[in-house]
């Protein structure tokens, strides 16, 4: 078994010209995108949205343990590549490709998830005995993350906008035997009448989805500017919320799988000018490639403080592209 990047891992596979064919790039996209990135960093940036992702998976340690999880899996032809910024997540290589169906899937002991979308939870680093509220919380996949790092023990409140959303949510959260998870279904904004203050907040909030290209090429067509404003507004709303249910002391992640500015650093810019003396970001550190943090892009500037923040483009470590930061409440 591999437990490192690999030329596997690094060498990149273009998607099919069908897939392409969907991935229309409006000239407005290049033009700001070549701005923020520079003509080299665009190109890059666009041979890695239009290539394959690595298939990644996330053991799931409340029905079995890391060790025999790889065992089962090595024994089955797969060899595995540790992500080195979540214990539980492994790249998979192997002649088959439909882990959905593979038997360890079904049993819930191991859940597929993108190895970017593992950090947010990581980086919120749920206690067992923690009230956690995860504000924008289906499919599943870092609820269930956050109820093995916690033991089952404490208690999530896993809510959602709609009946169609919580539908997924309900079934990985039973596949993978999460136990201390009460279902929510409302706007992530009317959540302020709830009476419970949080020990954690993970808002990992609807956005573009720029970083995500690779696996929904149409998000290019559907790309535009105004588009982006609107997500930012929700996104200050939902952030807002959080913080506002968040006890003090107590710890907000906000991620996105967008790498908009306007959606990330400009978010969480907003968010301490409103609360200048309750609200500070904390260095996230994670054995991870990283670029620099966007304090200044058009006519917006942001504080020093969101370079504590964590920002990927999907060239950084052939991943999705994220955004996540670390928020503290102080006392």
């Amino acid at each position: 078994m591999k437990e490192s990047y690999s030329e596997q891992l690094t060498t990149l596979t273009s998607l099919p010209e069908s897939d392409k064919a969907r991935a229309a790039i409006k000239e407005e996209f290049e033009q700001r995108y070549r701005q923020l990135l520079g003509s080299s960093g665009y190109e890059d940036f666009l041979n890695h949205s239009l290539s394959y992702l690595n298939k990644s998976i996330r053991a799931n340690t409340l029905k079995i343990t890391v060790a025999e999880l790889k065992e089962r899996l090595l024994q089955q032809g797969f060899s595995l590549y540790q992500v080195p910024w979540c214990n539980e997540g492994f790249w998979v290589k192997g002649e088959r490709t439909d882990f959905g169906n593979l038997v360890e899937h079904t049993l819930g002991y191991f859940y597929i998830q993108e190895s970017a979308s593992m950090i947010p939870a990581v980086v919120l680093s749920p206690q067992p005995g923690d009230v956690v509220l995860d504000m924008c919380a289906s499919p599943g996949s870092k609820t269930t993350q956050m109820a093995a790092m916690m033991e089952n023990k404490g208690i999530i409140v896993a809510n959602d906008v709609t009946g169609d959303r919580m539908k997924p949510l309900g079934i990985n959260l039973q596949r993978v035997g999460a136990l201390n998870v009460v279902e929510s279904q409302a706007r992530g904004q009317q959540l302020t009448r709830l009476a419970t203050k949080f020990d954690r907040i993970l808002v990992d909030a609807p956005c573009s989805g720029t970083g995500t290209i690779r696996k929904s090429p149409e998000t290019l067509r559907i790309w535009n500017p105004l588009m982006v404003k609107r997500l930012a507004s929700q996104q200050k709303t939902l952030i807002d919320t959080g913080f506002s249910l968040l006890k003090p002391g107590g710890t907000l992640v906000y991620s996105t799988c967008s790498v908009e500015p306007e959606e990330n650093e400009g978010v969480v810019d907003w968010l301490l000018q409103k609360y200048p003396d309750a609200a500070t970001t904390e260095e996230i550190k994670l054995d991870i490639h990283r670029s620099s943090l966007i304090i200044a892009f058009e006519k917006s500037s942001y504080s020093s403080e969101v370079k504590k923040c964590l920002r990927i483009w999907p060239q950084d470590n052939n991943t999705e592209g994220f955004f996540v930061a670390r928020i503290r409440k102080r006392m």
